[in-house]
């Protein structure tokens, strides 16, 4: 049994890089989360471990030295980029990585790559820095930087499902075949999304559009027919 440790970066307490209506610490545990549901129900002899499944603060110590204590064969921190000019993603090892790191951050950054081309990301390469999730684990890690959130065009990708789906899919692929995962017999998972739970992207637009009356509350992930958008309109035209 392979174990995959996912650290969603940030939490609690700690946003992260904030923008555009998004939080780098929501959209970390989306992507962490639908990695570990997408990995164990796809692949055989894998088992997912996280950092945290919740919006909970923790130390950087006390995510590294979990996993080492684990036994993890691997690590991958998920992250979202800040700091403005063209966007993009891009991955990060440490400065002295291992061989089998850096083998681990070749194959995680073209497999994402090769899931975001339908989208027009821009590739910012592979780099390595002197990064507490990399240097202080104790397996093969590699951390990843999912689009800027302060950049507008990279932001508008991220609010979309596809997106994050894409994201989701590239991080899968690249640790399954860089643990050399066989797939289950006859398992094509879709990742079926919870119509009754909003989008984290989507929360403080939701809340505010149902303070408002426009919506009642309720199913919002479901597909809007029209006859719900006509209802919606004159809902609008209402509160003129």
């Amino acid at each position: 049994m392979k174990k995959v440790w996912i650290d969603a970066g940030h939490g609690g307490k700690d946003p992260g890089a904030v923008g555009n209506g998004l939080q780098e610490k929501d959209i970390a545990l989306t992507v962490s989360l639908g990695v570990k549901q997408r990995l164990e129900a796809e692949y055989e002899g894998v088992q997912v471990l996280l950092s945290r499944s919740t919006d909970v603060f923790l130390e950087l110590d006390d995510r590294t030295s979990a996993a080492n204590k684990a036994g993890a064969d691997l690590l991958v921190s998920i992250h979202c980029n800040a700091g403005g000019g063209a966007g993009g993603f891009e991955t990060f090892r440490y400065t002295n990585a291992s061989a089998a790191s850096r083998s681990l951050q070749n194959v995680l950054h073209t497999e994402i790559m090769a899931a975001l081309k339908p989208f027009n990301v821009n590739d910012r390469g592979q780099k390595a820095a002197n990064l507490h999730m990399c240097r202080e684990s104790k397996m093969p890690a590699v951390l990843t930087e999912n689009l800027f959130i302060d950049v507008a065009a990279d932001a508008a990708k991220i609010k979309r499902q596809e997106v994050i789906d894409a994201l989701i899919a590239g991080h899968v692929s690249g640790i399954a075949k860089y643990l050399g995962l066989k797939k289950k017999e006859g398992k094509t998972v879709a990742q079926e999304r919870d119509i009754n739970v909003v989008s984290s992207w989507a929360a403080p637009a939701w809340e505010a559009a149902t303070k408002k009356g426009y919506f009642d509350g309720t199913r919002p992930g479901a597909p809007i027919t029209r006859e719900e958008a006509a209802v919606l309109i004159m809902r609008m035209e209402n509160k003129k």
